[in-house]
């Protein structure tokens, strides 16, 4: 009974981590139709710079708002510098943020080394939680419930401010958007910082999980893609969704059938886009 326990309890956490990942993906996506393939390396650069704050004996707090604030920046450089000059070049948008995601990787090698780097788990953490005989790993329910936090503040912003709306009208109709004044430069940076940011936060968060290690792009981006393709392009409830669909699936199949891992987290996808190529919550363009 522990060992399902554990198991449910880590494919929470990792649906957790996995919509702090894909909600920005998908954002991006959603409004400026762009696969952006460096938000893995995001990611991975994020989980480097929170083990590099820790080992300097600042706190995960303080470590995640750095890996934050770092991958907001990069984030906003790439898009003013590199995507805004590939403009209406699809192509050439995919293939510049691939080449990123080699150059970032290559960076973390040299910077950081082959190895893992573990990132330690918070003191007040550490201790499993009991409850009805079964202990609890406290790490993974902080992971949890702070991404569910982040989701509930990414609804209010795109339901309830002016930003979201913005937001949502150009995932909607961009030239409508730009027709009625919507500054849609300004808005392409605010969004690719913010999904930047949300991969670094879940660098950060997920470091002590899994440790900063050279591949941890690779690992998580293909995920992101399924969850946003499962979810729908744009949709936050759907990514939202999505996420821990994702991620029970890769948790439950690794320990269960793990020559056929990736069979069945792939097959959940190709049934949807076969009955449903909008996604689960997505919308349906006419």
């Amino acid at each position: 009974m522990q060992i399902w326990v554990i198991q449910t309890l880590n494919s929470l956490a990792f649906g957790g981590l996995l919509f702090m990942l894909s909600s920005g993906f998908a954002l991006i996506f959603g409004l400026m139709r762009i696969a952006n393939l460096t938000h893995g390396s995001l990611f991975m650069l994020g989980a480097y710079v929170a083990a590099t704050m820790i080992r300097e004996g600042h706190g995960l707090v303080l470590a995640a708002c750095a890996s934050m604030l770092t991958m907001a920046v990069v984030g906003g450089l790439i898009e003013r510098f590199i995507l805004r000059r590939l403009t209406n070049n699809a192509q050439g948008q995919v293939l510049a943020t691939l080449g990123l995601s080699f150059v970032v990787a290559d960076l973390c090698l040299m910077l950081w080394g082959g190895d893992p780097l573990p990132i330690q788990t918070p003191a007040m953490f550490q201790a499993p939680m009991e409850m009805f005989n079964l202990r609890f790993p406290t790490y993974r329910l902080v992971v949890l419930g702070f991404s569910i936090v982040v989701g509930v503040l990414l609804y209010l912003l795109m339901e309830r401010t002016r930003l979201g709306a913005m937001i949502r009208a150009g995932v909607d109709d961009m030239p409508m958007a730009r027709a009625v004044g919507i500054p849609a430069s300004g808005l392409f940076t605010t969004v690719f910082c913010l999904g930047a940011a949300l991969a670094g936060l879940g660098g950060a968060l997920g470091g002590p999980i899994f440790n900063a290690y050279p591949g941890l792009d690779a690992d998580m981006l293909p995920l992101a893609l399924i969850v946003v393709i499962l979810g729908g392009v744009g949709s936050l409830i759907g990514t939202f969704v999505a996420s821990f669909i994702v991620g029970f699936i890769y948790t439950f199949g690794i320990a269960l059938i793990p020559d056929l891992a990736y069979v069945i987290l792939f097959l959940p996808m190709v049934v949807v886009i076969a009955f449903k190529p909008q996604g689960l919550f997505g919308r349906v363009t006419t």
